[in-house]
C-alpha cells in the first residue's frame, strides 16, 4: 500500500512538469536518423561467428498528425538497414564457413509525446522484410550463393536530444536490425 501511495504522489507531482514541456516534432518536420547499432539481433555469435559490418541503419520519417492527447504527434516514415556477419572453422589446415548479409527494408510508425526538454521521445512499429544472402567460404569446386528472407516486425521506443534547432543525438531500444541504435539526426 506504501508503494502505491507513493507512486500516487510521485505522479501527482510529475505531471504538471510533462504538461510544461514543448514539443520537439512537429507537424511537418521531417529528419533523417543515420545509426549504428549494438547487440545484431539477426544471429546469435558464439564460436567461429564474427561480425563483418556492424548493424548500420538510416531512417526517414515525417509528422503527418498532431494534438495527439494534447502534444503528441505521430509521423510515419522508412527505414534502411544493413550488416553482416560470417562463421568460419579449420577443417584439415584449410579454412571453411559462410559470409552472411542482410538488408532490411521497412516502413514504421512513430508516436511522439514529449516529456523532457529538448528531448523528442517516440515509441513505434516497424514493418518490413528482409534480404538476407549467404556465400560459402573457403571450398572453390562448391562455392553456392544462397538468398532467404522474410517479413520483419519491430517495436521500440527512442529519443532525440537537440543540441541545435536541426541537429540531435538519438537512441532507440527495440528488435529491428539491433537491440540498441545510436545514431544522429537531422531536422530537414
Amino acid at each position: 500500500m506504501r508503494r502505491i501511495v507513493a507512486f500516487a504522489v510521485a505522479l501527482l507531482f510529475t505531471l504538471p512538469a510533462l504538461q510544461a514541456q514543448e514539443s520537439m516534432f512537429n507537424l511537418g518536420d521531417k529528419v533523417i536518423n543515420i545509426g549504428i547499432g549494438l547487440g545484431n539481433t539477426l544471429y546469435i555469435g558464439g564460436t567461429g561467428y564474427s561480425t563483418g559490418v556492424p548493424p548500420i541503419s538510416i531512417s526517414y520519417e515525417q509528422a503527418i498528425v498532431d494534438d495527439i492527447l494534447e502534444k503528441g504527434v505521430i509521423g510515419v516514415g522508412g527505414y534502411l538497414g544493413y550488416s553482416s556477419y560470417k562463421y568460419r572453422y579449420n577443417y584439415s589446415g584449410q579454412d571453411w564457413g559462410w559470409n552472411f548479409n542482410d538488408i532490411i527494408i521497412g516502413a514504421g510508425g512513430f508516436f511522439h509525446y514529449p516529456l523532457i526538454d529538448k528531448l523528442d521521445t517516440y515509441a513505434g512499429l516497424l514493418l518490413g522484410y528482409n534480404i538476407s544472402t549467404t556465400t560459402d567460404y573457403g571450398d572453390p569446386g562448391f562455392e553456392t550463393v544462397d538468398s532467404s528472407g522474410g517479413i520483419v516486425f519491430s517495436g521500440f521506443i527512442g529519443g532525440r536530444y537537440y543540441f541545435s534547432e536541426k541537429f540531435a543525438a538519438f537512441a532507440q531500444l527495440g528488435y529491428g536490425i539491433a537491440y540498441l541504435t545510436l545514431g544522429v539526426s537531422i531536422r530537414l
